[in-house]
């Protein structure tokens, strides 16, 4: 009698011969070669189809703009792990880690407009009537209305509007955009008649709102929030593994308390303007023949 297999599982995601990997479906090399993105790849994976451009496109922005947030939990939590020397992934899981209810991505802001979205069609109400039910419920229960507020821009999160009017300029709006904006309108308004201060959507709620238009589920945004981030704060910690002391501790340094985070000073590049499309290749060009970037070369 043949026996069952000690370890029998299924999977909808990939399998590799020794030709080939495929993701989805998809020959991984063949999508490569035909100038398919690592964004493109991200599609194949979580939805198992490939995007249009613009889709595509909007991909890159949203995973672009949150890539870094300098001394945030995750970046310092990083820098803080590495100071004891574990290996590299320890301290990038670490900043992983640290993402919750007020910093990081999260999967909370996707499931509450979910929520009443759905029940906007089982009640029969619009969307703006349910985005003044959902601010509302929130606020008179004292609880926070996800995706609003950002406590180190007090004006407005630089990422949040940018985002709802990239996916404006590129036509992938949808249900959720028009529920976010509602829901934008009717917090601004109650604040305003409570006399209270303007606080504007974060880069979560307007990121989320994105990546949900595009297909992606709550959980989904959340891995590629997760993933965007965690390059930024590996880089952190390479760059203190390589650059800083072991500990963090240095005869020539005061000593700090190691959660004080007026102890990390960033050294880095001067601020740089960003060069258009056009001038790309000559900008890449001048600035490797002068070899000032070497400094900052981790």
């Amino acid at each position: 009698m043949d026996r069952e297999p000690l370890f029998r599982r299924k999977t909808a995601i990939a399998y590799k011969t020794e030709e080939k990997t495929v993701v989805r479906g998809y020959d991984l090399s063949e999508l490569a070669e035909e100038g398919y993105s690592f964004y493109d790849a991200m599609f194949i994976l979580f939805q198992g189809r490939i995007p249009t451009a613009s889709e595509e496109e909007m991909l890159k922005y949203e995973m672009g703009e949150f890539m870094e947030h300098s001394m945030s939990p995750s970046a310092a939590s990083a820098i803080s792990v590495i100071a004891g020397r574990p290996n590299l992934p320890t301290a990038v899981a670490a900043s992983i880690m640290t993402f919750g209810g007020v910093h990081g991505p999260g999967a909370a802001h996707g499931y509450m407009m979910n929520k009443y979205i759905e029940r906007a069609g089982k009640e029969g109400k619009t969307l703006d009537e349910m985005a003044k039910i959902l601010v509302d419920e929130h606020l008179d229960a004292g609880e926070k209305v996800m995706g609003m507020g950002q406590p180190q821009h007090h004006a407005g999160d630089p990422r949040a509007e940018p985002t709802h009017l990239k996916q404006e300029e590129l036509e992938v709006g949808g249900v959720y955009l028009e529920f976010q904006r509602a829901i934008e309108k009717h917090f601004h308004a109650r604040r305003k008649r409570e006399g209270k201060s303007y606080v504007g959507v974060n880069v979560v709620g307007a990121g989320n709102t994105a990546l949900m238009d595009l297909g992606f589920s709550p959980n989904a945004g959340w891995c590629i929030g997760s993933l965007s981030r965690g390059y930024s704060c590996a880089t952190h910690a390479l760059y203190n593994m390589k650059k800083g002391h072991a500990w963090a501790a240095s005869r020539r340094e005061p000593m700090v308390q190691m959660l004080d985070l007026s102890m990390i000073k960033y050294i880095g590049p001067q601020d740089r303007e960003v060069p258009s499309q056009e001038q790309r290749q000559e900008y890449s060009r001048t600035q490797k023949e002068s070899g000032e970037y070497k400094k900052w070369v981790i």
